[in-house]
């Protein structure tokens, strides 16, 4: 059984059944008693899908009270209808929480090229009102599409005689690799803090975080973090200590969900950590931690569980890496030491082979003794990940 996870001071969640799904909610709505200072991230695909354009036009703000999510409909390359559509969606959903349309945030994840299902999101309204409860766990339900299991967390801390809650949401299993952040997620506190601020803090964390996995190497339409925070707290974390442990709670929940979205890549079974380490620059470590996560030769390796390192030294060569620094690089999977000082390292194969049948594999790379170090996540590629992607519309 699921643990349920409280939502901070002064928001509700909720999750329904409107008639897309057979049995698990496929609409959801998160609401806050007052307003909200709201931040996102959002996909770098050029092609953006409605709900994208709509709410970057209202973020940063100061002044949301609720966010609303469908799922198996991702109202991406539906033209101007789909754009009407959004906001048709937005507007009934402000009318039934008593609401203006400017408070209303708006994600939808699903098939691309299919307009939501107006006739039956807008009569599930109303029912979603009367479910909603002071937990997550109904919600993150609700965003799924081809996820096997909901991901949600939260972190608390004390300063000031007084406790913060972060609670956070995120669905992901298909069409992930982010670039902000199908991805979606969701962080709700009750910290006091200021639009600019919270969106400092939302776009370094997706950079580490979110920003870090893949699956596919498929950016989506759809791909968005959305923050809210309601203040109700009274702990302003806009600077100090505060700051600093707001971060930190942040990046603790966000992390422990993109590493959840990882794991569930479609069809995968076995999570990859991919960990570059001691890079004079931090920007080439994430982008070959991320293209090792990426590589269908290293994923397909990874499944196999064949120690074939070659393939990653080939990536770090696709990366960028400057050609002396091959010199002093070290690769290590699962611990074992495969090539080091420019040169092949003998290792026991058979070994090798058995470290590679966890569920969890670990690429560690050292590129020399630079201050900077990335780690991405991914998964295996298996024969499951075709299937599911050759019947998924």
């Amino acid at each position: 059984m699921m643990p349920f996870v409280q939502m901070p001071k002064g928001f509700l969640a909720t999750g329904v059944n409107c008639g897309v799904r057979r049995y698990r909610p496929d609409i959801g709505i998160i609401k806050s008693e007052t307003p909200c200072v709201a931040a996102g991230t959002f996909t770098t695909n050029t092609f953006k899908a409605a709900p994208v354009l709509y709410n970057m036009s209202l973020l940063p703000s100061d002044s949301v009270r609720a966010l609303v999510v469908n799922s198996g409909h991702a109202n991406a390359a539906t033209g101007e209808q789909g754009l009407k559509d959004n906001l048709e969606f937005a507007q009934h959903t402000a009318e039934t929480l008593g609401l203006r349309q400017s408070e209303i945030l708006v994600a939808s994840t699903g098939v691309v090229g299919e307009r939501l299902p107006l006739q039956k999101l807008i009569p599930a309204l109303p029912q979603a009102v009367r479910a909603f409860s002071d937990t997550i766990n109904n919600f993150a339900l609700a965003i799924m599409t081809t996820d096997l299991v909901p991901k949600f967390g939260s972190e608390t801390f004390e300063i000031q005689g007084k406790t913060v809650t972060v609670a956070a949401c995120a669905k992901g299993s298909g069409m992930i690799h982010p670039n902000m952040a199908t991805m979606l997620g969701f962080v709700v506190s009750d910290a006091l803090v200021s639009k600019d601020v919270l969106q400092k803090v939302l776009r370094e964390v997706s950079d580490e975080t979110f920003n870090m996995i893949s699956v596919d190497g498929e950016t989506s339409t759809n791909d968005m973090v959305l923050a809210l925070s309601n203040g109700q707290s009274g702990v302003n974390v806009d600077s100090g200590d505060a700051y600093k442990l707001f971060k930190q709670a942040v990046l603790k929940v966000c992390r422990d969900l993109a590493i959840s979205v990882a794991r569930d890549g479609e069809g995968a079974s076995k999570l990859i950590t991919v960990i570059v380490e001691g890079s004079a620059d931090l920007k080439l470590a994430r982008e070959a931690a991320r293209l090792i996560t990426t590589s269908p030769l290293i994923k397909s390796a990874v499944h196999g569980e064949d120690p074939n390192w070659g393939r990653i030294l080939v990536r770090l060569g696709q990366a960028g890496v400057p050609t002396d620094w091959f010199e002093n690089i070290e690769i290590r999977l699962q611990d074992v030491t495969v090539f080091k000082d420019g040169s092949p390292q003998a290792f026991d194969r058979p070994a090798a082979r058995q470290a590679l049948q966890a569920d969890h594999v670990t690429i560690r790379c050292t590129l020399g003794n630079g201050p900077h170090s990335a780690t991405a996540w991914g998964c295996d590629l298996t024969k499951r990940y075709v299937e599911i992607n050759t019947e998924y519309s």
